[in-house]
């Protein structure tokens, strides 16, 4: 794409799902990009969002948000309309949902509802289609990777711009790297999200107690998840010290480890 609208080849790719577009905008309402865009078109109005098809990471994500969304739509998440690809490009329309991003700050109304989507995506099985993605991205910075392995569809990509509050559901999008592993995981995301939003600890944990797959986890895999992450998170930070929201992480998964006493 270039500037703020696709480019004409794009647009051809798409024309036969969405007929003649009429306007293209940001899904907030600002400047679009040329990942995600809001598309009204013919046939309705799409949330798009698009790669360049070329090997790499952002192709691998999207092609695999494609392959679990039937698994996870219509129940968690909007619902995969269509798909196109070319040489150039993979796209997917989705369904428009109108919702806001979660609160996740102390006191939240929320959370509720966040710890309940938590937990229906934890009830779902394992499709087969995620048995060969196994989460391996703690490895690195584990001492026992082990204690991350397990049977459990994992969502990963927990913040409150990806868990939006509807009036009659809560819905959890962008599925761009689920994986298979230990339950625990997704609470434990959550309970670094919360911490970064200015719970205590005990406080994220206490809601974390919520989730059915925390309460059902070894201490010792959550102690080892925690200091997996908060080396994880120290050596990115390191790396990128301009990157305000990874300093957050790791402060907030050294107040974790301390308060684990780890």
């Amino acid at each position: 794409m270039s500037g703020d609208v696709p480019e004409p080849a794009y647009l051809d790719l798409i024309r036969p799902h969405t007929g003649h577009v009429t306007a293209v905008r940001s899904p907030s309402g600002g400047n679009s990009t040329a990942d995600t865009v809001l598309i009204e078109a013919e046939h309705g109005t799409f949330f798009v969002k698009a790669v360049p098809n070329r090997p790499g990471g952002r192709r691998a994500s999207l092609l695999r948000e494609a392959a679990i969304n039937p698994y996870v739509a219509p129940d968690l998440s909007p619902v995969m309309r269509w798909r196109a690809q070319d040489e150039t490009w993979i796209v997917l329309g989705f369904n428009v949902i109108e919702a806001r991003p979660a609160d996740f700050t102390p006191g939240s109304p929320d959370l509720p509802a966040v710890v309940d989507i938590l937990n229906r995506i934890t009830a779902l099985p394992l499709p087969e289609v995620a048995r060969g993605w196994t989460e391996t991205r703690w490895d690195a910075h584990a001492d026992d990777p082990d204690f991350l392995r397990g049977d459990a569809l994992l969502y990963t990509d927990i913040h409150p711009d990806n868990l939006l509050i509807g009036q009659t559901r809560t819905w959890a999008i962008d599925w761009s790297w689920p994986t298979r592993g230990a339950a625990f995981i997704d609470p434990a995301l959550l309970v670094i999200q919360l911490i970064a939003a200015g719970h205590t600890p005990k406080a994220a944990e206490d809601w974390a107690a919520d989730c059915t797959a925390w309460n059902d986890a070894d201490p010792r895999a959550v102690d080892a998840f925690a200091i997996a992450t908060a080396r994880m998170w120290q050596t990115f930070s390191e790396r990128r010290p301009e990157e305000a929201w990874m300093q957050a992480m790791a402060e907030a998964t050294c107040q974790w480890t301390a308060y684990r006493d780890l």
